[in-house]
């Protein structure tokens, strides 16, 4: 049977394990400043396109117009008088469609856009469309938050370029503005958009007429929320419960242990949904789904401090509802985190890397609950076998689990090393 000094060679690990997690989530880095080009007129730029000959007034005057080139051949016309901004988005065309969005946070989803094409039949189309979710149908045709004016939007094609034209009336100029650029190879069906063939993400500064990436600071925000929360309610807190229902004959250690943990997680937890709130109102993002369900696992868990503080002694009559109280509360916030994580990375796109990772995490976690299960109902009906006389070892003491059971739940700790610094040098949460 393994003694108890074993626990104190694994407690100063984990202890570690913790401290560089947090070192590595809140690791400072330097903002890049967004790159910066001189605005510059038609002539010196872009082609010499003459839009009089198949756009309609008011896109014909281009003369005064700013235009820069913004991804690939892709170039961007825009003119701001007063309160109205005219805007032309010229592409190479031959089938499907063409789109510009505009975003609080250069991602697609929350997002709404201008997408231009000519049908089979040679018709034009434009039309506005709210990108509520990454599914086909959460596409919304003539739906969205762009302030288009009184005057018709407008699309033709002029060679193998189409050209994307339309006003919009806004109460405080443009400045810097997260867009997306975007084309698809097929036509739309019932103006149902098919998956793009490429996109890309871009600040626009049309104070300057000049582009950059992403806002850094969004971006590893985003990662480290994600991070925060894959530790927090992903690693953490499951450990911390299988601790307290398997190891219990560790008494009293299992509950220090069970305590200390899971106020760790807690404060993992805590930082995620902080980090969250402050990603909300910095891009006011259309995820209530996730947002809800991240506030509703963090007033379980909540609740679940108040019970630790609540505990009440094991002869009182009301240990046992306490009891049913604590583990179905636990359960909950568990389950609810865990089906979070996986709409917080669908909500934020991203890469198979992330998806990946935490499927292994998670499948660590559940195969560890599912081997203990087992082996304690093997052992329950192991000692609902021996005689009624049977007196276990007081000594001893019973020797299941074992702590090469325990140093297996650890391993994820050190994965989620790897899928952290992964993270952090990629940026792509």
């Amino acid at each position: 049977m393994a003694k108890s000094g074993s626990w104190t060679r694994i407690w100063p690990s984990f202890v570690r394990l913790c401290l560089l997690n947090l070192v590595l989530n809140f690791k400072t880095t330097a903002l890049a400043d967004d790159t910066a080009t001189v605005a510059a007129t038609t002539e010196n730029t872009c082609k010499n396109t003459n839009y009089q000959t198949f756009l309609p007034p008011p896109y014909q005057n281009i003369s005064h117009m700013i235009c820069t080139p913004v991804w690939h051949t892709f170039e961007l016309r825009y003119i701001m008088n007063g309160d109205t901004t005219t805007m032309i988005l010229s592409a190479p065309y031959t089938i499907g469609w063409v789109g510009i969005g505009f975003s609080r946070d250069g991602m697609m989803v929350g997002s709404s856009a201008m997408v231009g094409w000519i049908s089979k039949h040679g018709h034009a189309k434009i039309k506005q469309f709210y990108l509520r979710g990454r599914r086909q149908s959460e596409v919304i045709i003539d739906k969205g938050e762009l302030p288009l004016n009184n005057v018709p939007p407008a699309v033709a094609t002029n060679g193998a370029e189409i050209h994307l034209a339309f006003q919009l009336q806004t109460t405080t100029p443009f400045q810097k503005q997260p867009i997306l650029l975007a084309f698809g190879s097929k036509y739309p069906q019932n103006h149902h958009l098919s998956n793009h063939e490429d996109k890309t993400a871009i600040v626009f500064d049309f104070s300057a007429g000049s582009t950059g990436p992403v806002s850094h600071e969004l971006t590893q925000m985003r990662t480290k929320h994600g991070i925060l929360g894959i530790i927090g309610w992903g690693l953490i807190l499951p450990v911390g419960a299988i601790i307290a229902r398997y190891f219990r004959h560790k008494d009293p250690l299992w509950l220090y242990l069970h305590a200390i943990i899971q106020f760790v997680g807690f404060t993992f937890g805590l930082s995620t949904v902080i980090l969250g709130l402050q990603l909300y109102s910095k891009m006011h993002a259309h995820i209530q789904a996730h947002r809800g369900i991240g506030i509703f696992a963090l007033v379980l868990s909540i609740l679940q401090i108040f019970a630790l503080i609540l505990r009440p002694k094991k002869d009182a009559k009301i240990r046992k509802t306490w009891n049913l109280y604590h583990s179905w509360f636990g359960r909950l916030a568990l389950i609810f985190a865990a089906i979070n994580i996986v709409l917080g990375m669908q909500a934020a796109g991203a890469g198979s890397d992330w998806k990946i990772g935490y499927g292994f995490l998670f499948g660590i976690m559940v195969t560890a609950a599912i081997v203990l299960e087992v082996l304690a109902y093997l052992k329950r009906s192991e000692m609902r076998s021996l005689p009624p006389n049977f007196q276990i070892d007081p000594v001893g003491g019973p020797t299941f689990p074992s702590n090469q059971a325990l140093s297996f739940l650890f391993l994820p700790s050190f994965y989620i090393i790897c899928l952290v610094k992964m993270a952090l040098k990629k940026q792509n949460f």
